[in-house]
């Protein structure tokens, strides 16, 4: 992959992801209490609060809001929850919308593509892994995660 002046290559979602999960770690060692681990819209849920059993109340983001809006509500008692798409990271070039995300095999954005992936999983780095091999999966996002047997959410 060549890149040119001023490109770089972020690989901060999954350190992001791992750091949610290590603190959710230490927090289910030292403490009894419900816990709710958010790194800017990545969580982990280390025990569903006693009055809310049903778990934490927690939205995703609206994809065309212009402002933050949760567009569904869901509740998340134990696991991590991860969202990948091009509501907030993208590029626009002659009128054109890309994705942050690129394919590593053409080192361009994937073709058919949904504009945002959520998934529920057992760790935050899993779901964030999850969210972000299924925007690489273009038109067949969600038939990847049919087949991995995950909670999901994919706006097109």
């Amino acid at each position: 992959l060549q890149m040119g002046p001023g490109m770089e290559i972020d690989i901060g979602g999954i350190g992001k992801e791992y750091a949610v999960d290590r603190c959710a770690a230490l927090l289910r060692t030292s403490t009894d209490f419900a816990c709710l681990v958010n790194f800017g819209g990545d969580l982990a849920a280390v025990r569903a609060p006693s009055m809310r059993p049903a778990g934490w109340r927690v939205g995703i983001e609206a994809v065309d809001a212009g402002k933050p809006a949760a567009e569904r509500m869901l509740s998340l008692r134990v696991g991590g929850l991860a969202t990948s798409g091009d509501a907030r990271r993208f590029l626009v070039k002659d009128g054109v919308r890309y994705s942050h995300i690129l394919d590593p095999r053409s080192g361009w954005p994937v073709e058919g593509a949904p504009r945002s992936v959520t998934v529920a999983a057992d760790t935050c780095t899993q779901a964030g892994m999850l969210s972000t091999l299924a925007m690489l999966e273009g038109y067949d996002a969600e038939a990847f995660l049919d087949g991995e047997g995950v909670r999901y959410w994919c706006r097109r």
